[in-house]
């Protein structure tokens, strides 16, 4: 029962504590209120002389009452910059409107030290409408000031770190491509890397490389995903099909190979595989030009540009993607390149543009590509990568993936082209 009671009394003495609290605030005076606010108060007469300040602004400047009122513009106690924009915008726009807000200016103190604050003027009309005084409410902005400060420098140091993210991808990138093509008599090569975005490494990967004497092997390949992770895979599809081509040239060999070494080291979580074209040149004595053996695992066809005008992809229906399987099906075409014909192997990147910067469904698309090549034919190498550099550029940022371009090209003889 005790223990009840004083329970009870505890309650009961609750609202008693509150009600004295409330009594303690209401004698608050409206002088101390204003003199001691947490923010500085400032009243100008219309000519901008000083007529009232209260105790926190002179204690945030360092200044006795006497020195200012009556003594002082407002003005006055701006830097030269912000007497500049008080003179210019400020005042002008207070007369005009009556009121101005949130603009950030900063006083100079007794001691020469700058203040930021933030300032809001209204002006005080009397009965019939005519204005009397101005009334400056000022709050501190240091802590604001400093925030901005260390919200600046956060972001020059991410703007740094970003240009350094894109000038260590761009060199990553360039280590990724052959820094030439081979030269092989009879043949004029072109190729292109375009570039979606500075700050990814892509994973398309292209070369032309010389094997035994009068055979060269050339390749083309995207891998999945982008970043430092496909980087790793297209260094490894890179030298891996260099070292196999050695071994074997057989492109369907080629390939295999290439799929065994994905398939064992990437197994588990994360999985990695490409889509590749491997291709074996070899010249034909007999008929001119060249003889070529595609194999492709998974990747789009080759479109052959012939010398007669006509264009058409080469077939290589069903090749699965390298590394996705142990054992993947890996399908093969061969065909002769004849003196005028210009074949193009090209990533996915192209064919899967968006032909408008709003993206949606508005893919370019194989058949458009089909239309594009006959278009040109018949074509060089180079004037075929031109033409592609500018339909890539055409789409801006349309293209959201990396695509490269690998064009090679057997020319007339000189007899015919003169004709």
């Amino acid at each position: 029962m005790c223990e009840t009671g004083e329970a009870a009394d505890s309650k009961d003495q609750a609202p008693v504590h509150e009600e004295a609290r409330f009594s303690e605030m209401l004698e608050d005076s409206a002088e101390d209120l204003y003199e001691h606010a947490p923010c500085g108060y400032l009243s100008t007469l219309l000519d901008g002389r000083i007529a009232k300040v209260n105790a926190t602004l002179l204690d945030w400047l360092g200044y006795r009452r006497g020195d200012l009122v009556g003594r002082m513009d407002f003005s006055d106690l701006l830097t030269v910059g912000g007497r500049l924009y008080h003179e210019t915008h400020f005042a002008p726009l207070l007369q005009m409107q009556g009121e101005i807000s949130g603009i950030a200016l900063e006083l100079k103190a007794a001691d020469g030290s700058h203040l930021p604050v933030m300032v809001t003027s209204t002006v005080k009309t009397g009965s019939d409408g005519q204005p009397l005084l101005i009334r400056t409410t000022l709050f501190d902005a240091r802590d604001r000031r400093a925030y901005e400060t260390e919200l600046l420098r956060a972001r020059q140091e991410a703007d740094q770190e970003r240009d350094r993210l894109k000038l260590l991808n761009t060199t990553l990138q360039k280590t990724l491509l052959p820094p030439t093509l081979a030269n092989v008599p009879g043949l004029d090569v072109s190729a292109h890397y375009h570039i979606a975005s500075v700050d990814e490494v892509g994973g398309d990967f292209y070369d032309l490389f010389p094997l035994a004497a009068g055979t060269w092997g050339l390749f083309l390949g995207d891998v999945c995903g982008k970043g430092a992770a496909a980087a790793a895979v297209t260094s490894l599809a890179r030298y891996t099909l260099r070292a196999a081509a050695v071994y074997n040239p057989d492109p369907a060999a080629v390939l295999a190979n290439l799929n065994t070494v994905l398939n064992h080291e990437y197994q588990g979580t994360d999985p990695r595989f490409c889509t590749v074209v491997f291709g074996l040149l070899t010249p034909d004595p007999d008929r001119g030009g060249f003889r070529i053996t595609l194999a492709s695992g998974g990747h789009p066809p080759a479109l052959l540009m012939r010398a007669d005008g006509t264009a058409d992809y080469l077939p290589t229906p069903g090749g699965q993607l390298i590394g996705a399987l142990p054992n993947a099906h890996i399908a093969t075409t061969t065909v002769h390149l004849s003196p005028g014909d210009t074949l193009l192997l090209h990533t996915d990147g192209l064919t899967e543009a968006h032909t408008t910067a709003a993206g949606g469904d508005d893919r370019y698309g194989d058949d458009a590509l089909l239309d594009f090549g006959r278009d040109l034919a018949p074509t060089t190498a180079s004037d075929t990568i031109g033409a592609v550099r500018d339909l890539l550029d055409a789409f801006g940022t349309g293209v959201d993936d990396d695509t490269a371009v690998l064009a090679i090209h057997v020319p007339r003889p000189l007899s015919e082209e003169q004709q």
